[in-house]
């Protein structure tokens, strides 16, 4: 347990060997690894051409865990920067090397497509024009909790009118949040568990150490900052009786469940 002293002797302050990047690659794991499972039971040659389109958390993580096997895979975003995020500790290690494009047009290029883009990504026009052999999309919706979102989601409708024998959903919930994106998520746990840390006697207060990173990844444009950032202990806790934070943190973390259907 990492403990140290407070303000006086009788206060402690206790930190999570958890880190922020630590919670992130786990919720990425689960997503990837339903993804790679998936494709694993469609029984493809590892040179099969997979084209994953969006890298913001989701497709870094599913191309890492495929590149462990397969060896065509091309990853696809127009943020040309974030391929810098394939040379990171996010979305676990590269092994096969992912060719890393811009080029929108290289989206029907695949044999198999994986579309995490979301809000506002590949509409349904374009999904039309789509004839492999395998489409996997993923749902941006968790709980079906707000009917802006559930009503903004097109996911449906773009999957309707894709040409292929093989089509799944990512969908992705499990701690109540509204979106299935893997900041979200992240998000929710920090909040959720900050009022578990809260409720717990002896404990004067509680902090987690959370930016709003999004600027820092499109706006900064700042890869190795973001990393820099997320390399940090997820909780700091104030308390006269100090506990295990990592304990809870994995609870909190294995209620999130990833499947295909």
């Amino acid at each position: 347990m990492n403990i140290d002293t407070g303000i006086t002797s009788e206060v402690f302050t206790i930190k999570s060997e958890t880190k922020l990047v630590d919670i992130f690659n786990e919720i990425i794991s689960k997503k990837s690894e339903a993804v790679f499972n998936y494709i694993e039971s469609l029984n493809i040659g590892i040179d099969t051409k997979i084209v994953v389109i969006g890298t913001y958390f989701t497709g870094v993580g599913i191309v890492k865990k495929l590149s462990q096997k397969y060896e065509n895979i091309i990853l696809i975003d127009i943020y040309p920067h974030l391929e810098e995020m394939l040379y990171t500790s996010l979305g676990g290690e590269l092994k096969n090397k992912v060719e890393f494009s811009s080029n929108i047009d290289l989206i029907y290029s695949g044999d198999i497509v994986i579309d995490t883009t979301g809000f506002g990504g590949i509409d349904v026009e374009k999904s039309s024009k789509f004839d492999v052999e395998s489409f996997i999309i993923e749902d941006p919706i968790a709980e079906d909790n707000d009917e802006l979102l559930k009503n903004k989601n097109n996911i449906h409708d773009r999957l309707d009118v894709v040409t292929s024998p093989n089509k799944a959903i990512i969908k992705t919930k499990g701690i109540n949040t509204k979106t299935s994106g893997t900041m979200t998520l992240t998000i929710g746990i920090l909040t959720n568990l900050l009022d578990k840390f809260l409720e717990k006697e002896g404990v004067l207060y509680c902090a987690c150490e959370m930016g709003f990173f999004e600027e820092v990844i499109f706006k900064e444009k700042n890869i190795a900052k973001f990393i820099e950032l997320t390399n940090t202990n997820a909780f700091k806790i104030s308390t006269i009786n100090p506990f295990d934070l990592d304990e809870l943190i994995t609870e909190e973390i294995n209620k999130i469940n990833s499947e295909m259907i």
